[in-house]
């Protein structure tokens, strides 16, 4: 049997992204009796638990580009993102009627909201707002969080009609931690080489372990790496950058696109964080919720929805992701009224600007449609990169 080629993968992966039906997800609930899925939003949740539980998680992440709100605005005000209303309308348009029940990570007053909505929306399906601790002390955010996953794990016991013992919670554990080696495969490649695995072609693959079981995820990731890896591309003149500011509300792979052709090699992202949250593998010795509690509090990503305890830490993280991954610049690319992320720039571009590291802004919507501005604003900002390092 011959390996698929990146365009055989992408292209299923990119199917896989344009079905807003979930038909994929909705197979894999009717191929056994018993299945149920658990839908959740951006950022993170403790995918592991749903897996131990034998349930499918499969990433909401709003409507993209292709769906046209109509029921959803009718509940949000304008002056707010758009994920939520596109959230809304998947809801009200029977695009999640197979949905067992929704997690609501804690994000935003908007997410927050969000749940209480869908409860009285749809008031058979399951909903949780599943809070994440703010003090990062064992005993103290680290007890609150380990019972949060308990009554999460409590609850999906209820639903699925059967106990969940460590051992699965273990096992769910270490195949999660190979889907996480296997994307850090994936972000090495795209730092060392990005030309042979686009950030656009990468994004898609990710997106891909949103609406598939993780095992499947995985034969994706592993291919996609070595058919990306072994494939000729040629090399560009473009400027590396770190894209950031993109934790919640995803961008519509258009203007990812236009980046790259602007001119931009992105080398690093904080696309779909729920799949590298947790930085490394977590152990699966002891108590394996405990291990979860732990990897969150002391091994897990930075970002403007995260309480930073330290404020002298703001930013080093970012001024990290450069370094390691050799860019030459960073592109802040915020939803539209995203509050955490709009109030945390200000804050990061003093850090970068004292790290002498070139970086420009602009907002987006996950439906934008003019991508023209976009790219003649990162175009300038490769030229300008050129120059300097010329100079």
């Amino acid at each position: 049997m011959t390996s698929p080629t990146t365009e055989e993968i992408v292209a299923r992966c990119e199917a896989l992204f344009d079905d807003l039906t979930f038909s994929h997800a909705r197979e894999w609930k009717a191929a056994k009796e018993g299945r149920k899925v658990i839908g959740h939003l951006p950022i993170y949740v403790p995918r592991e638990l749903i897996h131990a539980a034998g349930m499918l998680p499969l990433g909401i992440m709003g409507g993209g580009d292709n769906l046209e709100v109509i029921h959803g605005d009718a509940y949000y005000q304008s002056y707010i993102c758009r994920i939520p209303r596109s959230t809304i309308e998947l809801g009200l348009s029977g695009r999640l009627d197979f949905v067992d029940g929704m997690l609501f990570p804690s994000i935003c007053d908007v997410i927050r909201n969000l749940s209480g909505m869908w409860k009285t929306l749809f008031p058979d399906v399951y909903v949780k707002y599943f809070d994440t601790p703010q003090t990062y002390v064992d005993d103290i955010g680290g007890q609150f969080y380990i019972g949060e996953m308990r009554e999460l794990l409590h609850d999906l016991e209820k639903i699925s009609g059967h106990e969940i013992t460590d051992d699965d919670i273990r096992a769910s554990i270490e195949v999660y931690n190979e889907n996480r080696r296997l994307i850090g495969e994936l972000y090495r490649l795209r730092a060392a080489k990005p030309w042979q695995a686009p950030a656009s072609e990468s994004y898609l693959v990710m997106r891909a372990g949103l609406l598939v079981p993780v095992e499947e995820h995985n034969q994706i990731l592993r291919d996609y790496v070595a058919a990306a890896a072994a494939t000729p591309r040629p090399i560009k003149d473009n400027a590396r950058v770190v894209l950031t500011g993109m934790f919640c509300e995803q961008p519509p792979l258009n203007l990812i696109k236009s980046l790259e052709l602007a001119g931009c090699y992105v080398v690093d992202d904080d696309f779909i964080l729920v799949a590298r949250w947790l930085m490394g593998d977590v152990p699966t010795e002891g108590d394996p919720v405990e291990n979860l509690s732990k990897a969150f509090l002391h091994n897990s990503m930075e970002t403007a929805a995260k309480y930073e305890p330290v404020l002298a830490d703001k930013g080093k993280f970012l001024v990290r992701a450069v370094r390691e991954s050799g860019a030459e610049g960073v592109i802040f690319a915020s939803t539209s009224f995203c509050d955490p992320a709009l109030l945390d720039r200000p804050m990061l571009q003093n850090v970068l600007k004292e790290a002498g590291i070139p970086h420009i802004a602009f907002k987006y919507a996950e439906n934008s449609g003019q991508m023209q501005p976009i790219r003649e604003q990162a175009g300038t900002f490769v030229d300008s990169i050129k120059l300097w390092s010329a100079a």
